[in-house]
């Protein structure tokens, strides 16, 4: 694999003079098939709706490059009689600078080193052979100047040398608008030949992935589009009303260049800024210049962008970093300008090829880790904590009984599935299962005052017994089904450690009051464990307790299977502690409905 993308990443750099052109018209292409397709759904045909929308970008650019040169033959007219204003404010800052400061002292020693330099690098006086200077001496030899002259260039050295320069942009730009204007006029037919060459008989994923594809970059281009335009009309009204000359210039260009990734902007406010300075005496006119641009930056960035853009490019911020420089070290500018759109490609490939699916974590916007498996890391580092934090963070999108459920219980089955494996030893796998009880515990104190209202009203006289059936990780998740037990009301739970039913201690457990007991394992397969211990406590309880196994699980089904009922013996079986609850309280509400019917 890192064999192929170095191939790929040398065709691509060797191969950009090529690449480039096809790179832009794909790009245009993407832009404009919606209006096509919009105009053909109108009732005109293929090719003049490829002509009229061609035609009709032709018209804008044309406009407003008029515009735009219009703006800059004035802007050029009028620089001379800015030249005093620069001239002031040069002197204002050497007014303002104090002498003898830091600037002062370094450009007297810069210029000192320079003459001491000059110095010695100059011959001493005399003849140079050493013998001093008398009537006898001899005259130093002046040296011969010589001068190269190149010949006079021919008038087809001189076309070539000035003209191809001139010409190669828009030749480029030629070659991508006939292979724009191809590409839209047979979009199906290439459609069809690309699921043909990647898709194979998958072609359901090809189709899949060139329509993600599509959908990506058709919508981070339109809305590029959108937000650059908002940005370049405040820039012009602004500019207008602060007295900048040449607004329509400036809206213009700040309009084009946030289409360049984080350069882009800057450059934009650059040239207005510059401009501002020797445009007015003062530096009121700066000033209001520069806090124009950085309002509507934090605007832009701040509120339209998270608005419109939303889950558009499926890239993080990171991401759309490394592709700026990776795609302007390849390709210069352009590659810069493609960055965005041109990833995007790579991560919908990620997503929808599995030999590429590093792609999508790398650069891709989906969380790295799911929720579950972030919480358990966070164990394993021994971090509670930030733990906690993730779960408070849960919290507020979502109930306690769904966070147990789906987060800490889950990251409980990976911590026991790696002890199975061999992973984890014995001491870890007790710190992981006392850091998961200490974030219960602090789940539980902010669930207090609910608690503490309730603590007045006389306790429900069922009572139930969350037992930790093996290790640690069990005993957390008995406690989890405690707490959730006691705050839905109806009966009154407590969770039991492993070590109060293990030999001769389950003997001094009491068994007054006690009318329901839920076995938690967190290992799935523990069905004979289940089995031995289950029997154990129907020995000492007595035929009246109902005994319920949780067999908890990273992903629990719907239903328990039924076998574990006659593989353990438990008369009930859950495998989510939403089931576990559901099916404690029902069976402590069936005697009070049976008293009440009689």
């Amino acid at each position: 694999m890192i064999a192929l993308i170095a191939l790929v990443v040398g065709a691509l750099y060797l191969g950009r003079e090529i690449l480039i052109p096809i790179a832009l018209a794909i790009l245009l292409s993407f832009a404009l098939a919606p209006i096509v397709i919009r105009l053909r759904r109108w009732g005109l045909g293929r090719i003049p709706s490829v002509l009229a929308v061609v035609l009709l970008l032709f018209v804008a650019l044309a406009g407003l490059g008029s515009v735009v040169a219009t703006q800059l033959a004035d802007l050029a007219t009028n620089l001379p009689t800015y030249e005093w204003n620069l001239r002031s404010k040069i002197r204002e800052l050497r007014i303002a600078v104090p002498s003898g400061g830091v600037i002062e002292r370094t450009t007297d020693m810069l210029r000192d080193l320079r003459q001491e330099l000059q110095e010695a690098t100059q011959p001493p006086a005399g003849d140079g052979g050493g013998r001093g200077e008398g009537a006898g001496a001899a005259k130093p030899v002046e040296p011969l100047l010589v001068r190269v002259q190149q010949p006079e260039p021919t008038p087809l050295e001189t076309l070539r040398e000035v003209g191809v320069p001139l010409v190669a942009p828009f030749a480029t730009a030629g070659l991508v608008v006939v292979l724009v204007i191809f590409m839209l006029i047979q979009r199906e037919d290439l459609r069809d030949r690309v699921l043909r060459l990647v898709g194979g008989r998958e072609v359901a994923r090809a189709t899949e992935a060139m329509d993600d594809a599509a959908r990506r970059i058709s919508r981070y281009l339109l809305m590029q589009l959108t937000i650059n335009v908002l940005y370049g009309i405040p820039v012009g009204i602004g500019l207008y009303l602060i007295g900048v000359p040449n607004p329509i210039l400036w809206g213009c260009l700040a309009t084009a260049l946030r289409f360049i990734p984080y350069l882009g902007p800057v450059l934009a406010a650059l040239f207005p800024i510059a401009l501002s300075f020797a445009v007015a005496p003062g530096w009121t006119l700066p000033l209001l210049t520069v806090a124009l641009f950085v309002v509507l930056e934090l605007l832009i960035n701040n509120v339209l962008e998270p608005w419109l853009y939303g889950s558009s490019t499926g890239l993080s911020p990171v991401a759309i970093l490394v592709a700026a420089v990776f795609w302007t070290t390849l390709w210069g500018p352009l590659g810069l300008l493609m960055a965005t759109p041109l990833t995007v490609c790579v991560v919908v490939l990620g997503r929808h090829v599995p030999q590429l699916a590093f792609f999508d974590v790398l650069l891709g916007d989906e969380p790295a880790l799911a929720p579950e498996v972030k919480f358990y890391q966070r164990l394993l580092a021994h971090d509670p904590d930030e733990a906690t934090e993730l779960a408070e963070e849960y919290l507020e999108e979502g109930s306690l009984e769904k966070l147990y459920d789906s987060v800490i219980l889950p990251a409980l089955a990976h911590a026991e599935q790696d002890r199975l494996r061999g992973s984890l030893d014995r001491a870890t796998v007790q710190e992981i299962a006392e850091d998961a009880i200490d974030v219960i515990d602090e789940l539980a104190e902010e669930q207090g005052l609910e608690e503490d209202e309730a603590a007045e009203e006389p306790a429900p006289p069922a009572s139930v017994l969350c037992i930790g059936a093996r290790n640690g990780l069990d005993e957390a998740a008995a406690a989890m089904l405690a707490q959730l037990l006691n705050q839905s009301g109806g009966v009154t739970a407590r969770m039991v450690p492993r070590a109060e039913i293990s030999g001769r201690n389950l003997a001094r457990l009491p068994r007054q009051g006690v009318e329901q007991i839920c076995l938690s394992y967190v290992n799935s397969g523990a069905t004979q464990h289940a089995h031995r211990t289950l029997r154990r406590l129907r020995q000492h309880f007595g035929p009246g307790v109902r005994l319920t196994l949780g067999m908890w699980t990273a992903d629990a089904p719907q239903e328990a299977p039924p076998e574990l009922l006659q593989a353990t013996g438990a008369d009930l079986v859950a495998t989510s502690l939403r089931q576990a609850v559901r099916q404690i309280q029902g069976a402590a509400e069936e005697p009070e409905a049976e008293q009440t019917a009689a």
